[in-house]
């Protein structure tokens, strides 16, 4: 409170938790919406990836505000966004596949036509998913629906108080994962994949509240981005490899394609314990 002679008084209200929330989420659900009919005309793994993202975000944001929503309706929110992210992760993973198969080859084999017309599939199948789920109408609702039970509250937490909150709390998650993951087999790639969910969480909040957060995280999340990527690499040679041997029975109609697939199977193998390896050594750096 400033006060000067003559001039009325100034009061300067910080913004509460509940006040900020349309402002944080609004963008992101536009970005949501835009990329959802984005994959109506564009079948391209970029277009996928990035409706991915936004529907993360979405999640990790409404896991930011959980303690001032109600539970139910919360957890209903998070899963409506994971089930739009799965519906489009789908054809993702047999995008990463396909991408895989191509770096370990330097070129198309006999096996390229047939997991391409998979994927073909599989993304008619996303889209109409997608479509029938009408994207824009739920995540306008739930935007509507979890601003007006944040601003007919009658408690305000100030917006920066609750921002520290939930970034320690992501924080403690992040290093209470990352120490179950150095303490376990490498065969445990739970462990692994628990770090790299709970290092993108907190990345996320980092980069929301970033502009009322006290002091820098530059350097916090440079280290959140090296854990995304050797364990995002990690994590799509795993799926890969777990996509690949479900789905054998697709590939056994030719002994080429057949032998292609096996050949792949034992490569990603390798592969895999070789990202292993690479994860495990960010871990002890970290």
């Amino acid at each position: 409170m400033d006060k000067r002679p003559g001039d009325e008084t100034v009061v300067d209200v910080a913004p509460s938790a509940q006040s900020a929330f349309a402002s944080y989420a609004a963008p992101i659900v536009d970005q949501a919406i835009e990329n959802a009919h984005a994959v109506r005309d564009d079948a391209s793994p970029e277009a996928l990836h990035k409706l991915r993202v936004s529907l993360r975000r979405l999640r990790s944001l409404w896991w930011a505000f959980e303690p001032l929503l109600e539970k139910g309706e919360n957890t209903r929110q998070r899963a409506l966004y994971k089930y739009l992210a799965t519906a489009a992760g789908k054809t993702r993973d047999w995008d990463i596949l396909i991408e895989l198969i191509a770096r370990k080859d330097g070129a198309a084999n006999a096996m390229t036509a047939s997991l391409d017309q998979v994927r073909d599939n599989a993304f008619a199948t996303s889209r109409e998913t997608l479509s029938n789920a009408d994207v824009k109408h739920l995540l306008r609702e739930a935007l509507t629906t979890t601003s007006t039970e944040l601003n007919t509250a009658h408690e305000r937490l100030p917006l920066r108080k609750f921002a520290e909150r939930r970034v320690a709390a992501s924080e403690r998650s992040l290093k209470k994962r990352m120490k179950r993951a150095r303490a376990a087999k490498r065969s445990n790639y739970t462990a692994f994949h628990n770090v790299r969910k709970a290092g993108k969480k907190l990345r996320y909040l980092l980069e929301f509240f970033a502009p009322v957060l006290s002091g820098g995280h530059k350097r916090t999340v440079k280290r959140l981005k090296q854990i995304q990527k050797r364990f995002g690499a990690l994590n799509d040679v795993v799926a890969s490899e777990v996509l690949l041997r479900d789905n054998a029975a697709l590939l056994s109609g030719a002994g080429a394609v057949a032998g292609n697939a096996d050949d792949a199977l034992q490569w990603l193998k390798k592969e895999r314990k070789r990202r292993m390896r690479a994860a495990a050594a960010v871990l002890r750096k970290m």
